[in-house]
């Protein structure tokens, strides 16, 4: 899918670009269809993902949107560049994807019965190179946890994957007590950011054909 260029605050233009996403999660390319755009490019980027020391979540999070953009961006010059990144943040610390079922553990014991804040960075790369940034933040609060839930969810499979852990979308709904911001942003993808971004830079939003 091809879409024409705009530039801030002026009509469109008559000239076609690519949009590419810079990541290979399957939950932004199904959120990104919610608005009806499909990327014409799937591009991960392969980067260094370990936090820097003492680095704060937020910080951490557009960072590494930012440097997942610029790792890809050479490839796709005049593109429309997309890229991702969400972490849950329990207090200052970071807490990624879990590696293993004992780091999943570890993590759902940590945000039981308390409050945490999910953030994704945002970096989109204009055609003329320009690069926007930007983040979302949402706070989820989950219920107290028993050792019979941790390991009912634990043995889902669905920790995997995830950042913090766990998944909104599936059963660790029945988790959270209470959800403050985006909830498409806790999924992976703050959908009102990204719709104002592409549709102030030329890509038609539109209902999902069915």
């Amino acid at each position: 899918m091809t879409h024409t260029a705009q530039a801030d605050d002026q009509p469109a233009q008559d000239v076609q670009v690519s949009f590419v996403l810079a990541s290979a999660s399957p939950r932004r390319v199904e959120l990104l269809a919610q608005l009806g755009v499909a990327a014409d490019v799937i591009d991960p980027a392969d980067i260094d993902e370990t936090p820097l020391p003492n680095e704060m979540p937020r910080l951490y999070a557009e960072r590494m949107a930012v440097e997942k953009a610029m790792a890809v961006a050479s490839k796709h010059k005049g593109a429309l560049l997309l890229a991702a990144d969400t972490v849950v943040a329990c207090g200052r610390r970071i807490l990624q994807k879990a590696d293993n079922e004992a780091e999943a553990r570890q993590f759902l014991k940590l945000l039981s019965g308390r409050k945490h804040k999910v953030i994704t960075g945002l970096a989109l790369i204009l055609p003329d190179g320009r690069l926007l940034k930007k983040t979302a933040v949402s706070s989820v609060t989950f219920r107290q946890l028993g050792n019979d839930d941790i390991t009912h969810y634990i043995n889902s499979g669905e920790w995997q994957g995830k950042a913090g852990g766990y998944a909104i979308q599936g059963l660790a709904a029945a988790y959270i007590r209470a959800l403050s911001g985006s909830y498409s942003n806790v999924v992976g993808l703050p959908l009102f950011e990204v719709a104002g971004w592409l549709k102030a830079h030329g890509i038609k939003l539109s209902p999902p054909s069915k």
